[in-house]
């Protein structure tokens, strides 16, 4: 089942195109990351995919439910999402747990299951050491991984990250991507990834959606010049 579809995107800035004719799908199941240089309009592939954006031509969408029949839950992870008031009075452990009031579910008592949510979201980011500290004494790193835990905690069907292990070292983003696999292949979630690591993660992906400038554009224009799984 098709979670994301593009079809022939196009899109521009002030007139000046920055995409054109970006194809592709993302399936229940299916880690794909995108990957091309700086500058290269990923972030704007992404905000036009949540609906952000309006594509000039072409279309993209996501699927309004899983494969289970019930509402589609989308997680996304901005480029950067660290800039919490250094007021800001919960515990990364709180921050964290307000995940699973999702869906309706404020005024319902948290049951085993949602602490284990909790337990396995900080655990992946590597934040279980600093889960009863107050979120303004954070790091600006730190702050980016317990916002990704919280993500992690409301269990959605669909993850969209733009570059999200950005602050993590090279242990913690293995430990990552080894839990973003784990959620597709035995959980059924799908993940669109921005990243720069495609080489840690030839073990982890299904497929690759690399943006390449247009050699006739005048204009810094980006398509789509592969779709592979690596071997």
């Amino acid at each position: 089942m098709h979670y994301i579809t593009v079809e022939n995107l196009g899109f521009s800035w002030d007139n000046e195109p920055v995409l054109d004719n970006i194809s592709f799908t993302v399936d229940q199941g299916e880690f794909v990351i995108l990957t091309g240089e700086n500058g290269a309009a990923k972030s704007t592939l992404l905000r036009n995919i949540l609906g952000l954006l309006s594509p000039d031509k072409g279309q993209a969408s996501i699927a309004s439910h899983n494969a289970r029949g019930e509402k589609m839950q989308v997680g996304y992870v901005p480029q950067s999402i660290a800039g919490f008031n250094s007021g800001f009075p919960s515990t990364v452990y709180e921050f964290v747990k307000s995940g699973r009031y999702q869906q309706n579910r404020w005024f319902k008592k948290l049951d085993d299951q949602d602490y284990e949510h909790v337990e396995r979201a900080l655990d992946s980011v590597g934040m279980q050491d600093q889960r009863h500290k107050k979120i303004g004494e954070l790091s600006g790193g730190q702050k980016q991984r317990i916002a990704i835990a919280r993500i992690f905690a409301t269990d959605p069907d669909l993850f969209i990250l733009d570059e999200p292990t950005t602050g993590m070292d090279k242990e913690s983003r293995a430990n990552f991507y080894r839990l973003l696999r784990h959620n597709t292949r035995y959980h059924g979630k799908a993940i669109l990834m921005v990243t720069h690591d495609d080489r840690i993660l030839d073990d982890y992906y299904d497929q690759q959606i690399h943006l390449v400038r247009k050699e006739d554009s005048p204009w810094r224009c980006f398509s789509m010049s592969s779709c592979n799984v690596p071997s």
